[in-house]
């Protein structure tokens, strides 16, 4: 019996390794915009039970996507120097342990949204399609991370269409400022596999800016931040909105100071960064709201 315990141990610590729990970036990275999508649509009030589908319909997707990158990345990631330990890669989790890791954990978050209105649920299809083909852009798609930005962002027209029953124009025009952001932090986060990633031939935006990598980096975040400003304004947030945005663009020239030498170790540290940009757009925008 223990030896029966210490085995199914030993393989929920693998599943949790997959789907990356011990690594929450990437949660907090679809959270934030997610989150400011929902006090934007219910006007600073949103429903407590939509918070909370929400934050864990986002942690099960993207523990869902690191289980299908990782089944399409086998093969590519035992050469790359950062991943050639993950579970599915170094051979103690099979692909199809990895398939349905993932299956499963798209279908619990499939039931939370069961209580919601039917668009929402048509828009859960689409955001399922978006998470499970990324991996595959890789192969052909000169810059992958602007299809990881739609990926990363579907939370942004399913809490319109939770809160208000449509999407309204606002909410795709979020939904391209977070496109703008997620290219210029994934592209950190490329340019610290850069030398890797041409050797096995995987296609990222850090490869096809070459050497405007930093200059590309530097004017997404500046193309994201001035739509989010021009949304936030659209619908009267002002002093704590434009704090936050500040904040935001501090963080940002931060950010430059890390990748500017292209230092592998302090471009992933620009990357990790991101979840306190991101924390500040939306604390602006949440603060904006109850002290307006």
């Amino acid at each position: 019996m223990q030896a029966v315990m210490n085995s199914l141990s030993h393989r929920l610590i693998l599943y949790f390794k997959l789907v990356r729990l011990h690594k929450p970036i990437g949660i907090l990275l679809l959270l934030w915009p997610t989150l400011v999508a929902l006090w934007i649509a219910s006007n600073g009030k949103p429903a407590w039970h939509l918070v909370l589908i929400f934050s864990l319909g986002t942690a099960l997707m993207r523990s869902a996507g690191c289980a299908i990158n990782d089944y399409a990345d086998r093969n590519f990631d035992k050469h790359v120097k950062r991943t050639a330990d993950r579970p599915l890669t170094s051979g103690q989790i099979s692909g199809t342990e990895a398939i349905l890791v993932a299956l499963a954990l798209a279908l619990i978050s499939f039931a939370l949204i069961l209580p919601l209105n039917v668009l929402t649920k048509q828009l859960s299809v689409a955001a399922v399609f978006v998470a499970g083909s990324y991996p595959y852009l890789k192969r052909f798609f000169a810059i992958p991370q602007a299809y990881l930005g739609i990926a990363f962002g579907f939370g942004i027209p399913m809490a319109f269409a939770a809160v208000q029953n449509t999407v309204p124009l606002s909410a795709w025009v979020l939904l391209i400022a977070n496109v703008f952001w997620a290219v210029a932090y994934d592209t950190e986060y490329a340019m610290v596999d850069r030398d890797d990633d041409v050797k096995i031939g995987i296609k990222t935006s850090a490869i096809t800016f070459a050497q405007y990598d930093v200059l590309a980096v530097m004017l997404c975040y500046a193309f994201s931040f001035l739509i989010i400003l021009l949304v936030g304004w659209q619908y009267g947030l002002r002093t704590w909105f434009l704090a936050g945005m500040g904040s935001a663009v501090i963080f940002s020239f931060y950010h430059y100071t890390l990748i500017r030498d292209r230092d592998r170790m302090r471009c992933f540290a620009a990357f990790m960064n991101n979840n306190w940009l991101g924390a500040a757009i939306f604390a602006g925008v949440a603060l904006d709201y109850a002290l307006h």
